[in-house]
């Protein structure tokens, strides 16, 4: 394994968003994600954790030594703060930390949000600038807004696991948080164009209503589409996609993968002549794009005929050379190891007081002109409680003490 280890993605090192404080009072994924973003790039953001336990997502998937893995990567650059949100005084405290911030991010439970007096109606009372994300399962409307909602339910109701498997086979689901993911991309454009709007156009801020449904929806928006104007449902066909020919993962001699995609006609031509069989390629039914889909299996079988009889070298090599889209199957140390990753610092190793040190992605925007920043990992439960409390709210050591020893903080 490569131990690189620059701090940032190359670049001179430019806080694009220094002077905006973010206050993440959310859990788990979608909504801590968003902060995550905006804290590579600068942005002051204050993680609010109850005192038992915090965030869940500290105890969420692998764990070394009791150290949540995903939640050192997650909690990157932030500063950890205590409080008891089921208490009054708690509460008080957090509305006054965020009459500070430009942007508060949550994902309680909207009645919950309103009977702490937490919700954005509370919130914008007090600061008109706020900008508030409030990510939910189902949205802030509806009749299902309020049940609670993980990214699961996202995946199966977004009609991606409907898509996704084989023709024969169950309904699937990813092995990684895709709905909260994509939530959570479209939370910080979303927060990024509030700011401008508020900024530039001197207006108030306003709330977000982001859920774990309609973002990842939007991208399995082929099915809408065909449905409504064809009145076709589309179902599962494993890796195959019913708009482009060649396109599946193939087994090479060696007993490795490749995945190709012939979506551009002239790749599926050139695939039919890398592997000799120009007859296809000057064939009506092969060489025209549409007719080609109705013989989609056709044509599977020739290139995965083809691919067999090479190890994965030998077949990306062909396909390099005549510039057809295909790339191997990589697990996760392949990808470490590739050389475009390694060239373009994607994976960075940062020092860390629990683990000694942990490789993560390094921040993915690429500027001409600023870097994205990981300076720190997640760090310890309430690591930064009295810091915050005093730099912020400019509490003395006494005041501070007390709300410890009354468990407030």
């Amino acid at each position: 394994m490569s131990d690189v280890r620059p701090t940032a993605a190359p670049g001179p090192r430019s806080e694009m968003l220094a002077g905006i404080r973010v206050l993440d009072m959310a859990s788990l994924a979608a909504a801590p994600l968003a902060a995550t973003y905006l804290g590579e790039f600068g942005a002051d953001v204050i993680k609010v954790e109850q005192p038992q336990g915090g965030d869940a997502i500290r105890g969420w998937g692998v764990q070394k030594d009791g150290v949540g893995l995903m939640w050192k990567s997650v909690g990157r650059n932030k500063r950890s703060v205590t409080i008891d949100l089921r208490k009054e005084e708690g509460q008080s405290l957090v509305r006054e930390l965020a009459a500070k911030c430009d942007v508060v991010i949550a994902n309680t439970r909207p009645h919950t949000l309103t009977k702490w007096g937490l919700d954005y109606a509370a919130l914008s009372a007090e600061n008109p600038k706020l900008v508030m994300l409030h990510v939910t399962g189902f949205g802030l409307s509806g009749p299902k807004s309020s049940r609670p909602g993980f990214g699961t339910l996202g995946e199966a109701m977004s009609g991606f696991a409907h898509t996704t498997g084989e023709a024969d086979g169950p309904p699937t689901l990813p092995a990684f948080m895709l709905a909260d993911g994509v939530a959570s991309l479209n939370a910080a454009y979303a927060i990024m164009m509030a700011l401008y709007h508020r900024d530039v156009h001197g207006s108030d801020g306003q709330l977000i209503d982001i859920n774990l449904v309609d973002p990842l929806a939007r991208l399995l928006e082929q099915s809408l589409l065909t449905y409504d104007q064809t009145g076709k449902v589309p179902h599962r066909a494993g890796n195959r996609w019913n708009i482009s020919a060649p396109r599946n993962t193939y087994r090479t001699k060696d007993d490795k993968w490749l995945a190709m995609s012939g979506s551009a006609p002239t790749i599926a031509l050139r695939v039919f002549r890398a592997i000799g069989r120009d007859d296809l390629a000057e064939h009506p039914d092969f060489s025209d794009p549409q007719r080609r889909l109705g013989r989609a299996e056709e044509v599977d079988a020739v290139v995965a005929e083809w691919i067999l009889q090479q190890t994965l070298e030998e077949a990306m090599r062909v396909f390099e050379e005549q510039e057809i889209a295909a790339a191997p199957v990589y697990d996760i140390s392949d990808l470490i190891d590739d050389d475009q990753m390694q060239a373009r610092q994607v994976f960075v190793r940062i020092d860390d007081d629990e683990l000694e040190s942990m490789l993560v992605q390094a921040p993915v925007p690429r500027f001409s002109g600023s870097a994205g920043i990981v300076d720190t990992l997640g760090p310890k439960l309430g690591q930064h409680t009295n810091e915050v409390l005093a730099e912020v709210l400019g509490l003395d050591d006494s005041h501070i003490g007390d709300l410890r020893t009354r468990k407030v903080i």
